[in-house]
C-alpha cells in the first residue's frame, strides 16, 4: 500500500473519530467544538470546569449574562498567563503561614487555589510552566503537601473508600459525577514517599500524579479521579490529633486488607471497564502481593514498583553510554543497590531480566545477571543466611560460600561491600550463549559501577561510602540518590562530585541544580523522576485498548526513554532530559507502548481506532494518532440551553 493511500486512510479515521466525539453525549473540553451547558451568570463564574474570568468574549458575555460581572477588558490567553505569572511573584510571600511553611508550598497554594476556579487556565500554567512548576505540584512539595494534608482541605477533590464503607463501594462509585474514567491514582497513604504513613493524607499524592497525567500525557482532567482508600493508619501523631481527618484507627491487616481493596477494584472497573489505575506509594508489604493479585485481571500497574524500575533502567542503561560503550554492554555493569523495599526490589527484577534478555534469555543468563546485584537493606547485606528473608529479596542474596571466601559476611554494611572485590562473573554480549563455566568466581579487583540508591534514609550515601566509591575502575562510575523527597535522598549532586570526582554520573529522585566544576565544566544532575514514564505508559494501556499492563510494555518505555538522548548529551553525563520535554517524550513512550501491545497482541483498540486500524499505522502516523489523542488546556465555545 502507497503512503499517500495509508494517509488518506488514517486521515478517514480520524475524520471517523471527530464525528464520534461529536454524537458523545458526555460533556468534554476536547478539541475546538462548542460546549453546552445548563448554567449563568454567576454560576458560571463559580464553575472551574467553564470559568474562563476576563476571557470571556464580548458575545460570550451576552450570552451567558456576564456583562458587568467581569472588568470589561478581554484578555487573551498569554495575557491571562503573564497576569498570573505577575500575580504569583507578588503573593508567594503573603501566602506563607508562617517560618514553617516553604517558599514551594506558597506557591502550591496559589496554584491550587487558580485550580479552584479556572481549571482550564491551571493546565495552561502548568503545561507552559512544567519545569517551574512539576516540582511545586509532583515531588518534593507534595511530600510537605501531604503532611500538612489535614489543614490545607478547603474543598474535595477525588474520592475517598474507607474500612468503614465496606459492603457500600459499588454503590459509592456512582456517587462520582463523570460517566467515563481513563485514569485513577488509588493510595492507601502507607508510605508516602520517603515520609512513611501519612494515612488520609496521602491523597495529595494521588491528586500530583492525575496532574501529571493530564500536563504531560494529555489525559483529560474531566477523565482522572484521584483515589485514598483509607483502612486507618499506625501514625500515632495522626491518632492522637483532633483535627485529623482520616479513620483514629489502626490499620487493617491481612484478609480484612485484602478484602477492602478486593471491594474497591470490583467497584471501580464495574462501573469504567476500561478504566486504568495506577497503584501509589503503598508499603512494601503490600505492593509485590495486590499487584501480582491484580495485574492479569485488570488494567493496573505499580508505578513505585513498575515505573521506578523503569525509569532506573533507562538511567542505567544512559549511564553505560555515557561510558562510551553500547547498551548492550549493560550485563557487565556491578551494581550496589541501597534498599530492598518494593521500589528496590521492583529495579532488581527489571535490571535482571533486561539483562537476561540481552545475554540469550535463557536460565544461565537469568543466574549470570543475577551474580552482577549486591543488595543492602537497613540490616546490611542480604545473603542466604538472612533470616526470615521477605521472598521478593531472595533471587537477590548472595551466596554464602561465595561471600565467605571474599571475607564479606551476613549484614556487611554499605561502605563495606562498596570497598570491597567482587566476583568477576563473565559476561558476553548477545550473541554469544552463556554457559557453566562462563560463570567465574575467581575474585579480581572489581569495584561497583554503579551505586543505586532506594533506601528513603537520607545521607545515606556518607563521606566515607562516595570515598569507597572512588576504587571504581569504571571509566565513569554512577550514583543514583533515587529517594524522594528532597531530605530522603541518599545524597546531594555537590557531595557526589566533591567526593568521588568530576566525571561521574549523578542522578537523583527529587530534582537538585547542576553543579559548577570550575573551568566552565558542569557537574549534570539528572532527575530520574517516575513522571518520565508513568504519563506515556497510562497513555499507551489507554490508546492501545490493551487489557493489561505487560512486562514488555513497560520495557519498551523504559527502553525508548534511554534511546531519547542524543550521543552527544550522554557523553556530557546527561542521561535524562528535560522536564521542559515533557509532553514529547511521553509522546514517543505512548507510541512504544502502542507498539509492543500490538506485538504482544494485546491491542484490542480505542474508541474509533480499533485493532485492525491501530495495526496499519506506520511509526509516523502512530505519533501522530498519539499527538491528536492529547488533551490541550483550550477555551471552548460555551452555549447556553435551558434544562
Amino acid at each position: 500500500m502507497s503512503n499517500f493511500s495509508r494517509q488518506i486512510r488514517f486521515t478517514s479515521s480520524m475524520i471517523r473519530g471527530l464525528q464520534y466525539r461529536i454524537s458523545r453525549s458526555f460533556t468534554t473540553i476536547e478539541g475546538h467544538r462548542p460546549t453546552i451547558i445548563h448554567k449563568q451568570g454567576l454560576d458560571i463564574l463559580h464553575d472551574p470546569w467553564f470559568n474562563k474570568g476576563t476571557a470571556f468574549s464580548m458575545t460570550e458575555r451576552d450570552r451567558l449574562e456576564l456583562r458587568g460581572l467581569l472588568p470589561p477588558n478581554v484578555m487573551s490567553n498569554e495575557q491571562q498567563i503573564e497576569r498570573f505569572m505577575a500575580d504569583l511573584k507578588r503573593l508567594e510571600l503573603n501566602a506563607r503561614d508562617g517560618p514553617s511553611d516553604t517558599n514551594s508550598l506558597a506557591k502550591w497554594r496559589i496554584l491550587n487555589r487558580l485550580h479552584d476556579r479556572n481549571e482550564t487556565m491551571y493546565y495552561k500554567v502548568l503545561i507552559a510552566k512544567i519545569e517551574e512548576y512539576a516540582p511545586v505540584v509532583y515531588t518534593p512539595t507534595v511530600g510537605l503537601v501531604c503532611q500538612k494534608y489535614s489543614g490545607l482541605f478547603r474543598r474535595p477533590r477525588g474520592m475517598y473508600f474507607s474500612a468503614a464503607d465496606r459492603g457500600e463501594m459499588m454503590s459509592m462509585v456512582y456517587n462520582w459525577p463523570a460517566d467515563q474514567v481513563d485514569m485513577i491514582v488509588v493510595t492507601d497513604g502507607s508510605r508516602i514517599l520517603g515520609l512513611g504513613d501519612l494515612g488520609i493524607q496521602g491523597i495529595g499524592i494521588s491528586i500530583g500524579k492525575l496532574d501529571l497525567y493530564v500536563a504531560a500525557a494529555g489525559i483529560n482532567p474531566q477523565r482522572v479521579l484521584p483515589i485514598m482508600i483509607d483502612v486507618g493508619t499506625n501514625n500515632e501523631a495522626l491518632l492522637k490529633d483532633p483535627l485529623y481527618l482520616g479513620l483514629q484507627q489502626h490499620r487493617l491487616d491481612g484478609e480484612e486488607y485484602i478484602a477492602v481493596i478486593d471491594e474497591f477494584m470490583e467497584a471501580v472497573f464495574t462501573r469504567w471497564p476500561h478504566v486504568i489505575v495506577q497503584f501509589e506509594d503503598f508499603q512494601s508489604k503490600w505492593a509485590f502481593k495486590l499487584l501480582q493479585r491484580y495485574r492479569n485481571s485488570y488494567r493496573m500497574f505499580n508505578d513505585d514498583v513498575q515505573g521506578t524500575a523503569g525509569v532506573a533502567i533507562a538511567g542505567l542503561l544512559g549511564a553505560v553510554r555515557a561510558q562510551g560503550k553500547p547498551m548492550i554492554d549493560f550485563p557487565k555493569q556491578k551494581i550496589v543497590v541501597a534498599g530492598a523495599g518494593s521500589a528496590g526490589i521492583g529495579v532488581l527484577n527489571a535490571a535482571r531480566k533486561t539483562m537476561a534478555r540481552m545475554l540469550g534469555n535463557n536460565e544461565l543468563a537469568f543466574e549470570s545477571a543475577g551474580s552482577q546485584f549486591w543488595v543492602v537493606d537497613a540490616n546490611g547485606l542480604i545473603t542466604e543466611e538472612r533470616e526470615n528473608i521477605d521472598d521478593d529479596a531472595k533471587p537477590f542474596a548472595r551466596k554464602t560460600k561465595e561471600i565467605g571466601r571474599q571475607g564479606l559476611r551476613e549484614g556487611a554494611s554499605l561502605v563495606e561491600v562498596v570497598r570491597f572485590e567482587f566476583p568477576n562473573c563473565t559476561v558476553f554480549n548477545m550473541h554469544c550463549t552463556v554457559t557453566d563455566t562462563d560463570i567465574d568466581t575467581d575474585v579480581r579487583e572489581v569495584k561497583p559501577d554503579v551505586l543505586l540508591g532506594l533506601s528513603a534514609v537520607g545521607g545515606l550515601f556518607s563521606k566515607e561510602v562516595l570515598e569507597a566509591l572512588r576504587g571504581s575502575t569504571s571509566t565513569r562510575p554512577a550514583i543514583f540518590a533515587m529517594s524522594n523527597p528532597t531530605t530522603s535522598a541518599e545524597c546531594t549532586p555537590e557531595e557526589a562530585f566533591s567526593i568521588v570526582g568530576d566525571n561521574i554520573i549523578f542522578a537523583s529522585g527529587s530534582p537538585f541544580s547542576d553543579v559548577e566544576l570550575g573551568n566552565g565544566h558542569i557537574g549534570h544532575c539528572n532527575q530520574g523522576n517516575n513522571m518520565y514514564l508513568f504519563p506515556g505508559i497510562g497513555l499507551g494501556t489507554l490508546l492501545s485498548g490493551s487489557r493489561v499492563v505487560s512486562d514488555g510494555m513497560l520495557q519498551a518505555a523504559a527502553e525508548c526513554l534511554a534511546a531519547y538522548m542524543t550521543e552527544e548529551e550522554v557523553l556530557k553525563g546527561i542521561i535524562y532530559p528535560s522536564i521542559s520535554s515533557i509532553r514529547d517524550i511521553t509522546k514517543q513512550v505512548a507510541a512504544a507502548v502502542i507498539t509492543e501491545a500490538i506485538e504482544e497482541d494485546l491491542a484490542e483498540g480505542y474508541r474509533e481506532m480499533d485493532a485492525r486500524e491501530l495495526r496499519k499505522l506506520n511509526k509516523d502516523e502512530l505519533l501522530c494518532y498519539v499527538e491528536n489523542s492529547m488533551w490541550n488546556p483550550d477555551y471552548p465555545t460555551l452555549i447556553y440551553k435551558k434544562d
